[in-house]
């Protein structure tokens, strides 16, 4: 299979032994090519306005990066990049700001070689892709406010919606499947996110796969 420009890879962190690994992991697989390493913003700023259009697996929180902000300039700047968060740990708090930022990709630093692919084909392809300790460890976080007696109140076309949502259906997409208005679509989502206390798509997911609606691999894949 030959290297294509979307398989271009920049690797942003200040961790030797992790962006070596991945680097080794990167050079091994005949599907991706390496478009560089970086340790720092400028140096990350410097080597997107050379590729923009890769895919960018960063530890962001070890670079001297602002997020939000950083990542809002590099949605605007580089709109053909995309995202891979990689990181040692993630607060409820920074899960949020990244999901308010548009980020839908984010694993941890101990995940094996498949885990690491799948998230890379993930990214690629514009599917969500988040650890599995990462959807364990939000949803242990929001245990008492996510109850499973929350979902008792959705009826059944509004779960069939749902999945819709986390399928990646737009709001357009799930009006013609369902023979329904986009502004009915519009409708339910709000009332769907009112009943089950949820701010946006990301958090929805979480529950659908607590409630067991969706499977975390139906949910990447």
């Amino acid at each position: 299979m030959s290297k294509i420009r979307s398989g271009h890879i920049i690797i942003a962190d200040t961790q030797f032994l992790v962006a070596e690994t991945v680097k080794n992991l990167i050079l091994a697989d005949p599907r991706y090519s390496l478009a560089g390493m970086v340790t720092t913003r400028k140096e990350l700023l410097d080597l997107l306005k050379k590729d923009g259009n890769s895919l960018l697996i960063a530890d962001f929180e070890s670079l001297d990066c602002t997020i939000p902000e950083d990542l809002k300039m590099f949605q605007t700047e580089f709109p053909e990049l995309k995202m891979l968060v990689l990181t040692n740990f993630i607060s409820k708090t920074v899960f949020q700001t990244l999901s308010r930022s548009g980020i839908r990709n984010i694993v941890y630093k101990n995940i094996d070689r498949e885990e690491l692919f799948s998230a890379i084909q993930a990214t690629l392809k514009g599917k969500k892709f988040y650890s599995h300790e990462i959807i364990d460890q939000y949803l242990e976080v929001n245990e008492n406010r996510i109850q499973m007696e929350d979902s008792r109140n959705l009826t059944a076309s509004e779960i069939e919606i749902v999945k819709m949502i986390a399928n990646g259906l737009t709001t357009k997409e799930i009006a013609s499947k369902r023979i329904i208005s986009t502004h009915t679509v519009s409708t339910h989502r709000k009332n769907i996110f009112k009943k089950i206390a949820v701010s946006n798509a990301s958090e929805l997911i979480i529950h659908a796969i607590k409630a067991g609606w969706i499977d975390n691999i139906e949910y990447y894949i």
